[in-house]
């Protein structure tokens, strides 16, 4: 078997492994995106694209999102591929006219521009691995970056009135906060991730297209939720996004 394969039949049976074997996990972060866009074709059409940095300084990763994986808020997440259920509060925002690849790159004023709607959003986290922070980086990003759902609340009015350095969430599971920061968005600017998308990033997103979701970062790093778990995120001024976990053991949906 290959990474693909090796990464797929573990999260389809639930079944996670502890690594890749040595001589199949990637060496450079070309080689973890090729695994990445072959693992998303198995979940056939992408909704959109998760990017973010792990500081202000540092180069964007990014990963595709199966369209089947979106929901709005209020959704119950149910199936047995559930297992890791991390969550994340994110803002995000859906692209309203496409963007295709071009020579000269898309300024920042065009990209916000084509910019339909902004949301707040909770990322899920799943993975083919029994702990993905134990394992290395890149393998981590081949793992679709442990993607695994997106939730999104409505859309917030004059959002480009938004100062997210000073924006305020926080994250309850079952009623209890987990996690409240400020300004916490690990990019720095948030809104420099869209260029970037449209740019750098084109020549696998084969340009962002109307429609698209785009998920930015993680505010609240990730928490660990459980079977038949309420998740919540409230921001100060973007909104607020929750979900369901269903019970262990509930049927997959059709």
């Amino acid at each position: 078997m290959n990474a693909v394969d090796i990464l797929l039949d573990a999260r389809r049976t639930n079944k996670p492994i502890a690594d890749l074997p040595a001589d199949l996990r990637p060496e450079t972060v070309e080689e973890a995106y090729f695994i990445q866009d072959k693992l998303s074709w198995a979940y056939e059409a992408i909704g959109g694209w998760k990017v973010g940095a792990s500081s202000a300084d540092d180069t964007p990763m990014f990963a595709p999102m199966p369209a089947a994986w979106i929901s709005c808020s209020g959704c119950e997440m149910r199936g047995r591929t559930h297992r890791y259920r991390g969550l994340e509060a994110e803002i995000a925002f859906q692209i309203g006219e496409d963007l295709p690849p071009r020579k000269t790159p898309y300024t920042r004023e065009e990209v916000l521009a084509a910019v339909a709607s902004c949301h707040p959003a909770i990322e899920v986290l799943e993975t083919a691995f029994v702990d993905p922070m134990q394992i290395e980086r890149l393998c981590m990003i081949a793992d679709l970056q442990i993607h695994g759902g997106f939730v999104y609340g409505e859309a917030v009015p004059d959002w480009q009135r938004i100062d997210f350095s000073q924006e305020h969430v926080t994250m309850a599971v079952d009623g209890a906060v987990r996690v409240e920061r400020t300004g916490s968005n690990t990019s720095g600017d948030l809104l420099r991730l869209l260029p970037f998308l449209a740019n750098e990033g084109a020549a696998r997103t084969g340009g962002l297209k109307r429609g698209d979701w785009i998920t930015t970062g993680s505010w609240t790093g990730y928490t660990l939720a459980s079977a038949g778990s309420v998740a919540d995120v409230r921001f100060s001024t973007a909104g607020k996004v929750h979900l369901r976990f269903g019970a262990e053991g509930s049927a997959l949906p059709d």
